[in-house]
């Protein structure tokens, strides 16, 4: 079944224009709301967060009125990370979960992910049954039957809670200072008050937001706000989150940064030792560094590769029983907490290994030498499919020779705008610049 309403993260757009409206918003709402009751029996429950965009009020309402317009029962959190959604989804027994938010994207932009009452994102089959709800007649509940909405105000807290039992038993903080940056966004409270009820000294950085500043020189996308304040302040550690706080990276005490796939070879490493590693196994993207690979190779582990987006990691995860996946960009996956990826529960994990080990953070971060990966766009016009052409074929097809085991080369198009990337990484830089020069021109040529 076909989709053109969602991508590979739910729907998202500009705020205020298509699909990102308040009609689309209702429809969507009520679309979902008539996927669930197919039963038709009523007490259907819903829970919906949002990040702290100005355009969420808009969406949480319209999605509220459809889906009460079908008779689900709405449960509105306010603003709360995106794993917190997925943690209460399940833990509140709603057959739906809802949660608001462009991730890492502009104030300007918004999202709408659904997850389902198990607290996994919807499949993309059943994504596509609610776009085509979406476009057909949908059919609204008796008078007696509309649903209520109710706002929860213990949902950061509960979520607060339950991230820190994620946290070894006994141990504490005491004596960490510890910079958390909030992007401005979902986690502005809830992590700071975790890493604080732990023991740390928490100096919080992107905790101001009011609308329009969500991921604006701070975060994950500007770790460099994150570096600056762990010099200033000689802290041991900074922790850097997205607007809605699933991806996270780390800045040691030297202000350099760690990303998605060092923070997963540590805790891969750490989890094998202690026997935690299931099917000794870690499940990544293909846009994964090829140290990464070499690093669990050397530890006797395997990185299982699968196509970008977390929820393809989380599918893997699911299909194969592994625990352990994510992205590059730090998106952190760790089934035995989580149903989706958690910033702060994976800074936990990594700040029990700095308990732990007594090392700084430096040490921590730096678990293997990444092989030199270059990466470019082509852009091409509408409707055409440069891959197809045979001259392109065959330049790649030399670019993999004489790469041979010591590189590899990675070509795919965009999943959201006419954009071909064109990626390689080489133990020779010189080498690895002249392959990717060599694939875009002739992309270039045939586009």
């Amino acid at each position: 079944m076909s989709r053109k309403l969602f991508g590979t993260d739910g729907v998202r757009g500009r705020a205020n224009t298509h699909p990102m409206t308040a009609e689309m918003a209702l429809r969507l709402g009520a679309a979902a709301g008539r996927f669930f009751r197919r039963d038709g029996r009523n007490g259907h429950r819903v829970v919906i967060g949002k990040d702290t965009r100005l355009s969420g009020y808009m969406i949480e309402n319209a999605l509220t009125a459809g889906l009460t317009s079908t008779g689900m029962n709405v449960l509105l959190l306010g603003p709360v990370p995106t794993p917190a959604v997925g943690y209460l989804t399940r833990s509140m027994r709603a057959d739906l979960g809802i949660m608001i938010s462009a991730s890492h994207n502009p104030a300007a932009d918004n999202g709408i992910k659904f997850f389902g009452p198990d607290g996994f994102k919807l499949s993309d089959d059943a994504e596509a049954e609610i776009e085509s709800i979406v476009e057909a007649q949908i059919d609204p509940a008796q008078p007696q039957n509309i649903g209520r909405a109710k706002r929860i105000d213990d949902g950061r807290g509960r979520y607060v809670e339950y991230a820190k039992t994620t946290f070894p038993a006994g141990q504490r903080l005491d004596g960490l200072k510890v910079v958390i940056d909030c992007a401005h966004g979902a986690a502005y409270r809830a992590a700071p008050e975790v890493l604080w009820e732990l023991g740390a000294d928490v100096i919080p950085l992107g905790v101001e937001p009011n609308g329009f500043n969500i991921n604006d020189g701070v975060g994950s996308t500007h770790p460099e706000a994150c570096a600056q304040a762990v010099i200033q302040n000689g802290a041991h550690l900074g922790i850097t989150l997205d607007g809605d706080a699933d991806r996270v990276l780390i800045i040691d005490e030297k202000g350099r940064l760690a990303d998605g796939d060092q923070i997963m070879a540590l805790l891969a490493a750490r989890w094998a030792e202690q026997g935690r590693l299931r099917g000794d196994a870690l499940v990544a993207t293909v846009m994964s560094n090829l140290g990464l690979e070499n690093f669990l190779q050397g530890h006797g582990l395997r990185l299982e590769r699968t196509k970008v987006g977390d929820r393809y990691v989380v599918e893997k995860m699911r299909e194969a029983g592994f625990n352990l996946g994510g992205e590059q960009s730090g998106h952190i996956v760790m089934t035995d907490y989580a149903t989706t990826g958690d910033g702060l529960i994976a800074a936990l994990q990594f700040l029990a290994a700095l308990s732990d080990t007594g090392q700084p953070a430096s040490d921590l971060v730096s678990q293997f030498d990444p092989v030199p990966q270059l990466l470019k766009n082509v852009r091409y016009a509408a409707g055409a499919d440069p891959l197809a052409v045979e001259d392109v074929k065959s330049v790649i097809a030399a670019a993999e020779a004489r790469l041979g085991a010591k590189g590899r080369v990675l070509i795919r198009k965009s999943g959201t705008e006419p954009l071909i990337r064109v990626m390689a990484e080489a133990e020779d830089e010189t080498v690895l610049r002249e392959v990717v020069d060599g694939i875009v021109a002739a992309v270039e040529q045939a586009a």
